[in-house]
This record gives structure tokens, C-alpha cells and sequence, in this order.
């Protein structure tokens, strides 16, 4: 009952905020950055609701709390610290000029109007599509069963309400409805977060006497000789805190802040907020040792998913796991709003409007983001009901191979003038290939070690290549550091 009520209040919420941002929507601007008039609380929170999703709290805190014990917990501190923190202070500032000075609202933009590339446009939104749908649809999918156990409906429905509900208020609202929305989920997150922690840490003593238990109990449950390592658990920390240096979606919240000067106000909001999320969501995990002796199995093998959901639901009262629902919820549909519109913008604004009609009217900009952005949630549905084999190692392989593709010519085009066209297609290219090449060849237990190592091979190659090849125009070095120096 509290479940359902909670849902209701929540959902009808969204839909009017959708409506709202709809009032403020006439431009493709408007649309995608809000017209980049975000304040900083807004912004910070929109960051850290976008990094955290279902995949956090029900696969990633399971599997890693379990397999790393308390050092799990490092990771939601490299998160809050690199990806967070200093993501904004050492980003922020220069996208936000940068792409104001080159007019610029997308990442494919960016990387044609600073490096002066015609197809390098379209070349980035394919990536963008290829890779980041399949993801949005993995999130899908994660919300569905979890609606499917706990409120005891059928797993197509508990997709259909999803999909409509982030239907609406993203299509009607754009940025401006995901914004504030995000803002609402951020403060749900936190105070869900916080208790969920206290109520378990209780259950064993408190929070000095469960992580004692912790490191008492994980021994016997990960021998030494089965423990994963350091390496892992670095590539672990490198991946999913620098990896989102170069996510569009990501990137995307350091265009639309009001100005630059908010920029250190919203760098330690976002700290704060990540360091309450990610460490509340890995420490949690590590408290399965408490309440397992092993994790449940599913015809005869680790069902790691299982292991937060089961440890909420039996050890948590009907009212708190109700907000703990919502949490997980507000996270998730922070990250497929962020998803779905830098996807639908990959056709919308780079593809189309980029090479096929540029003429297009400002009514009609905003009409073609609207509609593909319906269109691709609806493209998530039937990805994530269907299940596709190929899809699912898509899924697997987006974060590197977007962080792979992008990171290295992002950095490079924000800080260094010499970086050059030819420098940033051989990047983009051969941190697609590692990043690729290696999750297939060391398998997906090692993507993390696969993903970090397609991250940091365009780090060389970009700058080696950008040396040996003709250097940007003066003029577009002029207009991209105006006044950044």
C-alpha cells in the first residue's frame, strides 16, 4: 500500500512537471540545454542523478560489495572524488566557455566545429546511437523486474508504465522538465540513501560494529586465493569515475549551467551527493557478508542481482522500502532521460539539422527532438522486452567504448591548442578498437580492465598523430579559447 501510494504521488508529479517545461520550451536550445540558464543546485543535482542509476544499487553494490568486501567502498569514493568533485572543477569552466564561443549544444558538434570536421559529426553520433540506446534500455529492463517482484504485475506492464511515464515528462518538458525532476529525485536519493544505511547498519549493532563484522565474515567467504585483486578494483575505480569525463550525457550538464562562475558552487554540491550516494550504495553491499553466508543461487548460479533487492525486502519495514523503491526508481529515470535525449539528439540535431536540412525552422527543430525522443523510448521498449543477443553485448560494451571514443579528443580539445583532426579520428578509432577488442578477448568478468585500457590508448595516440599532422587554423583556435587563455 505505501508502495503504490508513494508511486502514484511520485508519477503524477513527474507528468505535471513535464507539463510545466513544456510552458518553457521554443527552442531546440530550450529544449536540450534549457536554454543553458540551470543554476547550480540544479545542475550539481542533475550530474549526480544522472550517474546513479538502478545499475548501482542493484548490480554493481551487489556483486562488487560481495566480491570486494569493504574495499568496495572505494570505488563511491573515487566516484565522488574524480568523477564528480574534480570532473566539475577541472571541466566545467572550459566547456562551458568553449562551447558557447563555438555555438555548439551537442558533443558531435563540439568535435566538428573545434576540430573543423564535417563528417567527424556524423561519424560521433553514430557512436552515440549505436552504443548509448541499448544502454538506456538496460536501465528499462532493470526497472521492470524490479516493479515485476514488488508490485506483483506482469514484467511488459510494469515496462509500459516506465517507458510512458519518462515518455511524458521528457518529450513535453526537455531539459528544463529533467532538471527539475532530477533536482526532486536528488533529494529523494539522499534521505533514502542515508536511512537505508542507518536502519541495516542498526540491525548489527550500529555502523563501527557492522563494519567489523564485515571484515570479520568476508575472509570466510572470499578466501584469499579467490580474491579478485587490486587491478580489477583500480580499473573498477578508473572506469566508472573517469569514464564519465567523456559521456555525452554526462558532459552535457557542464553547457546548460547558467554561467561559469557557478561552477565551484556546483563542483562541491556534486561531491557531497555523490559521496552520500556512491558510498551509502557499495557500503550497503558490503553488509550482504552480515546477512548472507552465500549469494542466492539461480539454477545453480550466483543470482548477485538478487542480493540487494532481497536483503531490502527482508530486512527493511513496509514504509522505508517503499522510499527505497522511489530511490531506486528517481535514479533510474534521472539516467534514461539524460539517455534518451543526447541519443535522440545524435539524429535530431547532429545527423539531421547537422547534414541533411540545416535550414530547418526553430518549430520544427523542436517538434523532430520531441518526436525522436518518443521514438527512441519506444525503440528502448522492444530492445529491452525482446532481449536481443546482440543488443546485450552492446549493453556490455557502451561505457567503454563511448568513454573509449571520446574522452581522449575531449580533454585534448579543451586544454590543447595543437590537437588536430586527423589526432582526434585515429583517438576516437583506436579507443573503440581496444576498448572492443579487449572485452572480447579477456571476457566480461575483465570489461573493466578492457574499458580503462580502451580510455587511456587515445591519450597517446591523439597527441603522436596531432604532431605529425597539418595544425588547426588560427581562427578556429581564436573563437574556441576566447576567453579562456
Amino acid at each position: 500500500m505505501w508502495s503504490i501510494s508513494l508511486l502514484t504521488i511520485f508519477l503524477v508529479l513527474m507528468v505535471f512537471i513535464g507539463v510545466w517545461g513544456m510552458r518553457k520550451t521554443s527552442t531546440l536550445g530550450d529544449f536540450f540545454l534549457g536554454g543553458r540558464t540551470i543554476g547550480p543546485w540544479v545542475s550539481a543535482l542533475a550530474y549526480g542523478t544522472s550517474y546513479f542509476s538502478a545499475v548501482l544499487f542493484i548490480g554493481f553494490a551487489g556483486k562488487l560489495g560481495w566480491v570486494f568486501g569493504l574495499d568496495a567502498i572505494w570505488i563511491g569514493v573515487g566516484n565522488a572524488l574524480f568523477g564528480s568533485f574534480i570532473a566539475w572543477l577541472v571541466l566545467g569552466r572550459r566547456t562551458r566557455i568553449m562551447t558557447q564561443n563555438l555555438d555548439v549544444m551537442t558533443m558531435p558538434e563540439f568535435l566538428m566545429e573545434r576540430f573543423n570536421g564535417t563528417y567527424i559529426k556524423m561519424f560521433a553520433a553514430i557512436i552515440i546511437f549505436i552504443f548509448l540506446l541499448p544502454y538506456s534500455a538496460s536501465v528499462f529492463k532493470g526497472l521492470g523486474h524490479l516493479f515485476e517482484v514488488n508490485f506483483h504485475i506482469s514484467y511488459d506492464l510494469a515496462l509500459i508504465i516506465m517507458i510512458g511515464i519518462t515518455g511524458i515528462y521528457l518529450v513535453l518538458g526537455g531539459y528544463f522538465a529533467i532538471t527539475l525532476t532530477d533536482f526532486i529525485q536528488g533529494i529523494i536519493m539522499i534521505a533514502g540513501s542515508i536511512t537505508m544505511v542507518l536502519v541495516l547498519s542498526a540491525k548489527s549493532g550500529g555502523i563501527a560494529e557492522s563494519i567489523a563484522l564485515v571484515a570479520q565474515k568476508y575472509p570466510l567467504h572470499i578466501p584469499a586465493d579467490k580474491h579478485p585483486g587490486y587491478l580489477l578494483l583500480g580499473a573498477l575505480i578508473f572506469m566508472t569515475s573517469f569514464g564519465v569525463w567523456g559521456m555525452p550525457q554526462m558532459v552535457q550538464k557542464f553547457y546548460a549551467i547558467k554561467s561559469e562562475d557557478l561552477i565551484k558552487k556546483a563542483s562541491i554540491v556534486t561531491g557531497i551527493f555523490a559521496t552520500i550516494i556512491g558510498v551509502s550504495a557499495y557500503y550497503t553491499g558490503s553488509l550482504s557478508h552480515i546477512f548472507y553466508d552465500a549469494v542466492p543461487a539461480i539454477d545453480g548460479k550466483p543470482a548477485f542481482d538478487r542480493l540487494i533487492p532481497d536483503l531490502l525486502t527482508q530486512n527493511l519495514p513496509e514504509p522505508l522500502m517503499a522510499v527505497i523503491l522511489l530511490l531506486i526508481l528517481s535514479a533510474s529515470m534521472s539516467t534514461l532521460s539524460s539517455l534518451v535525449l543526447v541519443s535522440s539528439s545524435a539524429i535530431a540535431i547532429d545527423l539531421y539539422k547537422g547534414h541533411v536540412n540545416p535550414q530547418i525552422s526553430k518549430e520544427n527543430s523542436v517538434a523532430m527532438m520531441r518526436f525522436l525522443s518518443a521514438l527512441f523510448i519506444i525503440i528502448s521498449y522492444f530492445i529491452a522486452r525482446y532481449e536481443f543477443a546482440i543488443i546485450i553485448t552492446l549493453m556490455s560494451l557502451s561505457w567503454g567504448a563511448v568513454a573509449g571514443a571520446f574522452m581522449a579528443p575531449y580533454l585534448y580539445g579543451l586544454f590543447w591548442k595543437r590537437t588536430t583532426l586527423a589526432g582526434v579520428y585515429a583517438g576516437m578509432i583506436t579507443g573503440l578498437v581496444a576498448s572492443i577488442g579487449l572485452f572480447f578477448y579477456l571476457g566480461a568478468n575483465l570489461s573493466p580492465i578492457a574499458s580503462s585500457a580502451g580510455m587511456l590508448a587515445p591519450f597517446v595516440v591523439v597527441p603522436l598523430v596531432s604532431l605529425f599532422t597539418k595544425k588547426p587554423s588560427d581562427e578556429t583556435i581564436t573563437k574556441a579559447f576566447e576567453k579562456i587563455g
